[in-house]
C-alpha cells in the first residue's frame, strides 16, 4: 500500500516550478537549498535475498561569513531478508531478516559561498552505530573525510562526490570499517522540469579480499522538480545494475526519491 501511495504522488503533478534556478539548486549536493529527501530503494538478487530500505537524507545549509556549512544526514530504515552488502552498510553480519533502523551517517561539508566554475565543498564525516539489528550495520563507530566539485552548465550539471570512512570504536566482534564511496553524478535538463540523470554510488571496502571488494553499478533514470500547491517537490526514478559486486550485494537496485524543497 505504501509503495502504491508513493507511485501515485509522483504522479500528481499541480505545477511546473517557475524557475530554473530551483532545479539546478536541487541538482547541487551542497546548495543553499534546505530539502528533505525520502529515497525508497529497492535491492534484488542478492545471495540472502532482496531488501527494502527508505533513506532519509534531511539536508540544513548554513550560511557563516563566506562559508555555507551544509549538514547532511543519511537515516536508513527498512527490511532485509539477510545480511545485504551496501554503500551504507559494507559489513553486515547476522542470519535471517530483519527490520528497524540502520547507521546513522553525518557530514558537514564547508563550501565557500563564491566560487568561480566549479563549486566545491569538503568536511568530516561520521557513522553511528545505530542499527537495531547487525544485518542492518556495521556495528561499528567510523569517521573520515567527504568531498564534492561540481560543475553547472547550461544544459545541467556533472560532478563527483566522494568520502572515505575508518572504524575507531564498537563491537570488537564485528569487522573494521574502511570504506571508499565514489559517486560521479551528471544530470541533463530538458524541457518542464524534467532532467536525465545518472548517480553511480561506487564504494570499496578495502578489508574485504580482492575478489569481494568493489561494487559498481551503472544504469539511471528520470527525475522532474515541480509543485504541489505552493510545495517544490523533486522525485526521481532510477535503475542500476551492479557490473562488479561482492558476494553479498544484489545484482540490480530500482530506487524512487521523493524530496521536498524549501527555497529562503
Amino acid at each position: 500500500m505504501k509503495k502504491q501511495i508513493t507511485l501515485t504522488l509522483a504522479l500528481i503533478v499541480c505545477s511546473t516550478a517557475s524557475s530554473g534556478d530551483l532545479r539546478s539548486a536541487v541538482q547541487n549536493p551542497i546548495s543553499s537549498l534546505i530539502s528533505l529527501p525520502f529515497k525508497f530503494t529497492f535491492d534484488y538478487g542478492a545471495n540472502n535475498g532482496d531488501g527494502t530500505i527508505m533513506n532519509i537524507n534531511p539536508v540544513v545549509p548554513v550560511t557563516v561569513g563566506e562559508w555555507n556549512l551544509v549538514n547532511r544526514a543519511l537515516i536508513p530504515v527498512g527490511r532485509v531478508d539477510g545480511a545485504i552488502t551496501g554503500p551504507g552498510n559494507p559489513s553486515p553480519s547476522g542470519s535471517g531478516s530483519a527490520s528497524g533502523l540502520g547507521d546513522i551517517n553525518y557530514s558537514l561539508f564547508f563550501s565557500p559561498v563564491k566560487y568561480d566554475k566549479v563549486i566545491w565543498g569538503a568536511g568530516p564525516s561520521l557513522n553511528m552505530p545505530t542499527a537495531n539489528e547487525d544485518q542492518l550495520g556495521s556495528g561499528k563507530w567510523s569517521a573520515g573525510i567527504t568531498g564534492v566539485a561540481l560543475t553547472v552548465p547550461k544544459w545541467g550539471s556533472m560532478g563527483i562526490l566522494g568520502r572515505q570512512l575508518w572504524s575507531f570504536a564498537g563491537d570488537s566482534d564485528r569487522a573494521n570499517v574502511d570504506q571508499t564511496l565514489i559517486e560521479p553524478f551528471l544530470n541533463y535538463n530538458l524541457d518542464n522540469g524534467w532532467f536525465l540523470l545518472t548517480d553511480i554510488v561506487m564504494t570499496a571496502n578495502w578489508e574485504a579480499d580482492s575478489n569481494n571488494r568493489w561494487t559498481v553499478p551503472l544504469g539511471g533514470g528520470v527525475g522532474r522538480v515541480f509543485k504541489v500547491g505552493n510545495q517544490a517537490i523533486n522525485s526521481r526514478l532510477e535503475a542500476y545494475y551492479n557490473v562488479e559486486r561482492p558476494d553479498g550485494a544484489p545484482d540490480y537496485t530500482i530506487s524512487f526519491t521523493w524530496q521536498f524543497l524549501f527555497p529562503k
